[in-house]
């Protein structure tokens, strides 16, 4: 184009095509080309139109569609999607037409009728990652239309597209999920559920001191687990509520991705041996604050403290609450300070997932208070990770200690429903105690059952044990709880384990997918994309996820299979490992 004046303009791009097209055409070519030419003319183009979209060009199973609003490109993504799960309901998994979507806001050159830069680059490699029935959204397009759809998109962090020279963040949503009203006006990602709920957003470090971050950051979490104990309440984990840390959100919009009414924020302030911790409970929906208070006290009284900020929480959202529930709610792990303090140390190392940091933290927990069972949990939990992420199995006087720790754990934690799930999680998966383990989970659920981590171990620990359909119930448990946890990969990948057991390849290949992150791949999430890929006939995918694997693990063998992805199903267990053969593991 030398000499000429390229034109160019802002435009969202929206990228589409079928998940699965090929097999859909080997399997049955007229009935698929029927189907594909059906849901056009009854869902597609409509939206398209509804929604003021131009479609540029078609392929054989997909089309290039500009739009002039980036939010109207989303609305037509949602409908279509909706469209298509409504059009798919009652079908047989392995003959739908379901559509992947990418959508990109940004430059475009226009020749023509046609489009080309980077803008069209990146929905279409966007698309590539979506799951089927998915949309994926590329970071700037997030961002222009947050608030304004109802439905809320997961951040999958930064992703490697292919001929794109930077990372790019994207985000991922199934839309075909009805939602409801919560007030007049306001349509909610969630539903809000049928008791009070409420987010404890992470408290700000008024010290001082950036090192008191973590002592901050653990009166939150403290507070969350304290309200968790209330069966009578809904509350949301951790990792989602931190999801906002350092961030200005408006409390309405965080209602309403998170699906609650209530909001709690706060400040600690710890200096000179005094503590200060400030709180206001807000009305998500109304944006009006309920309270505000300030608790001051010395750093001894740190848990008493707690105690009162969560006591002030529930007589204002639930105040005919038994007094049985709140003497629970009481409990602590530990009443030494110093043990404490380095309890929280370890919970900030891990969650930077700096392991070994953690670890030492942990011991140094339970050297200063024996009976302190959350530590020796989450030293057992840590210890036990070389094996279950890369197959290899621990020295034998290591796989002793973690035994021993996780058994230290769950008798001294009979009461603690996040002891009993990590130690039942790690002894299930070293001692394959099966019953036992099985008895110890479900009294964590019984103990409190608004605990994300108590239901990711119930998931894993009915993978183990070769019940995938209770696997899935458990995970989408921890969804609800933990909505936008940045690290929930490990509900997705136990979902795509489970699915492959049920034989719902297509769904397991999307889970895995929404698990496959480049910024921290694993061999969890590649193997469980592989192990369904596979069967679902998409081998040239599933030997290039194989070589990620290889990349990653050089010495991964056959032989690890078993180890990662354990089941006493021995049925299921040959299936796996045979897809593993299928595209060229060695033994």
């Amino acid at each position: 184009m030398t000499g000429e004046q390229v034109e160019r303009r802002l435009a969202a791009v929206l990228a589409a095509d079928v998940a699965g097209y090929s097999r859909l055409m080997g399997r049955d070519e007229e009935r698929t080309l029927a189907d594909l030419k059906s849901s056009r003319k009854s869902v597609v183009d409509p939206a398209i139109g509804a929604h003021g979209g131009r479609i540029v060009k078609t392929t054989g199973d997909g089309m290039l569609v500009e739009f002039a609003s980036v939010v109207n490109a989303a609305r037509c993504a949602i409908q279509v999607q909706r469209g298509m799960t409504a059009r798919n309901a009652g079908l047989p998994q392995d003959i739908r037409l379901e559509f992947r979507i990418g959508i990109h806001v940004g430059d475009i050159i226009i020749d023509e009728d046609d489009i080309f830069g980077d803008g069209v680059n990146i929905a279409a490699r966007l698309q590539g990652i979506a799951e089927p029935g998915g949309v994926c959204l590329s970071e700037d397009a997030q961002r222009q239309i947050r608030g304004k759809v109802d439905i809320v998109f997961h951040d999958i962090g930064p992703q490697d597209l292919k001929n794109i020279a930077e990372p790019m963040r994207a985000w991922l949503a199934q839309p075909g999920l009805p939602s409801t009203e919560s007030a007049p006006g306001i349509t909610p990602t969630l539903t809000l559920p049928d008791k009070p709920s409420i987010a404890v957003l992470p408290f700000q470090n008024m010290s001082g001191d950036p090192e008191q971050e973590y002592f901050a950051d653990g009166m939150a979490e403290d507070i969350i687990t304290a309200l968790s104990r209330f069966k009578s309440l809904f509350v949301i984990a951790r990792n989602s509520s931190f999801t906002y840390k350092g961030k200005v959100v408006d409390v309405k919009q965080i209602g309403r991705e998170l699906g609650v009414r209530y909001v709690l924020e706060g400040s600690v302030r710890r200096v000179a041996g005094k503590v200060r911790i400030t709180g206001q409970l807000i009305e998500a929906a109304t944006n009006s604050h309920l309270w505000a208070e300030r608790f001051d006290g010395d750093l001894q009284d740190v848990f008493e403290l707690q105690d009162q900020v969560t006591a002030s929480v529930v007589t204002s959202i639930a105040p005919k609450i038994e007094q049985a529930e709140i003497e629970y709610a009481k409990r602590k792990p530990t009443d030494r300070l110093d043990s404490y303090d380095f309890f929280l140390r370890g919970m900030a190392s891990y969650y930077r997932m700096s392991f070994a940091e953690a670890c030492v933290s942990f011991k140094e927990a339970f050297a200063r208070d024996l009976d302190y069972a959350a530590a020796y949990a989450m030293t057992a939990f840590l210890m036990m990770i070389p094996q279950s992420m890369q197959g290899a199995p621990l020295p034998v006087e290591t796989r002793l200690e973690v035994i021993r720790y996780a058994q230290l754990a769950s008798r001294l934690g009979k009461e603690d429903a996040f002891s009993l799930a990590r130690a039942a999680h790690v002894l299930t998966f070293l001692t394959r105690e099966y019953e036992h383990t099985n008895d110890m989970i479900e009294r964590a659920v019984a103990l409190n059952p608004n605990l994300a981590v108590v239901w990711i171990n119930r998931g894993w620990i009915s993978v183990m044990r070769g019940e995938p359909e209770r696997a899935i119930e458990s995970f989408a448990h921890v969804l609800r709880l933990n909505p936008l946890d940045p690290l929930r990969r490990g509900v997705w990948y136990g979902n795509a384990c489970a699915q492959h057991a049920l034989g719902q390849f297509d769904d397991g290949c999307a889970s895995a997918t929404m698990a496959i992150q480049d910024n921290f791949p694993d061999t969890f999430s590649l193997g469980a994309f592989i192990m369904n890929a596979v069967p679902a006939g998409r081998l040239e995918e599933a030997r290039e996820a194989l070589g990620r694997l290889l990349k990653l693990r050089p010495n991964f063998r056959i032989s690890h299979v078993r180890e990662i992805f354990h089941t006493r199903d021995e049925e299921w267990a040959t299936r796996i490992a045979a897809a593993f053969r299928e595209v060229g593991l060695p033994e």
